[in-house]
Order: structure tokens, then C-alpha cells, then sequence
């Protein structure tokens, strides 16, 4: 009835940061979140070389990872902060698109329990040909899974670090 060794378990949270940006990428490719997007494909890329690294251990690989950790956190904070609108940000801006699109978070109409319903907008308020949608029945709205997501990457990259700084 031994422990894992430190290696082993660096390279399952490794693995299991690994899946959570995945997932994460998936969602955010479905909602056009441009900004998020770009910080997953790179947090993958690192992942995989933090991962090579303790594998093949790698110090310098691990070092990188380390430091990408820390740049990491604090975008998983600035996303946490955005989606609960602290300091003057808000929800509703084309931040994470780049101001390119309209579009917002997947989960905005696809919740847990929601419900969408397309309006066709009235004639003489034509937008473009935007539909607008009206979503009810949430049972979680959407910014506290965009939280939540953020969190879960915040926790498995302090335990990350918490396990190189124990190896």
C-alpha cells in the first residue's frame, strides 16, 4: 500500500490538466471565444511540454511549465473576474472575441436546463438579420459554469506547482 511516487502523480495532473483544457477548448471553439481560445491552444502546448518534461525529466521543459503556471492562474483570475463582473468589466462586451463577432459564451443558451427559444426580430426593428434568443429555465446561469471552469484550472495548476515544488 505504497504512494504514487511524485513523478507519477505530476504526470496524472498533468494528464488531467491535459482533458480539462480540451474540454475547455471545445466549449469556447462553440461560442466563437476568440481570446479563450488562443490562451487553451497555448496552455495545451505547454502541458504537453511540462508533461514531456517530467516524463523525460527535463528540468528546463518543467521550468517553462512552472513559470507558464503562473501566467496561467492569473488568466483563470482575470476570466473568474470578467464573468463575475468585478472592477468595472463586464459580461456583455466583445472582449473575448476580439470585438469581432457577437457572439458570447456557448453556455449562455445551452445551460444545464435551459431553454431556448429564437424570436424573429420585428420588422421594423431589423438588426441585420440577427434572431434574437430568449433563454429560460436555467440551472445554472452561465457565467457560474465559466467560474467554475476557470476554478478547476486554477486548482489542478496549484497542485501542479505544489507537486514540483514536493518532487
Amino acid at each position: 500500500m505504497g504512494c504514487c511516487t511524485g513523478r507519477f502523480s505530476l504526470i496524472c495532473l498533468c494528464a488531467l490538466q491535459l482533458l480539462s483544457a480540451l474540454e475547455r477548448q471545445i466549449f469556447d471553439f462553440l461560442g466563437f471565444q476568440w481570446a479563450p481560445i488562443l490562451g487553451n491552444f497555448l496552455h495545451i502546448i505547454v502541458v504537453i511540454l511540462g508533461l514531456f518534461g517530467t516524463i523525460q525529466y527535463r528540468p528546463r521543459y518543467i521550468m517553462v511549465y512552472t513559470v507558464w503556471t503562473a501566467l496561467w492562474i492569473t488568466w483563470n483570475v482575470f476570466i473568474i473576474c470578467f464573468y463575475l463582473e468585478v472592477g468595472g468589466l463586464s459580461k456583455d462586451t466583445d472582449l473575448m472575441t476580439f470585438n469581432i463577432s457577437v457572439h458570447r459564451s456557448w453556455w449562455r443558451e445551452h445551460g444545464p436546463g435551459c431553454v431556448r427559444r429564437v424570436l424573429p426580430p420585428s420588422a421594423h426593428g431589423m438588426m441585420d438579420d440577427y434572431t434574437y434568443v430568449s433563454v429560460t429555465g436555467c440551472v445554472l446561469d452561465f457565467q457560474y459554469l465559466e467560474v467554475i471552469h476557470s476554478a478547476v484550472q486554477i486548482l489542478l495548476s496549484v497542485k501542479k506547482i505544489q507537486g514540483i515544488l514536493q518532487w
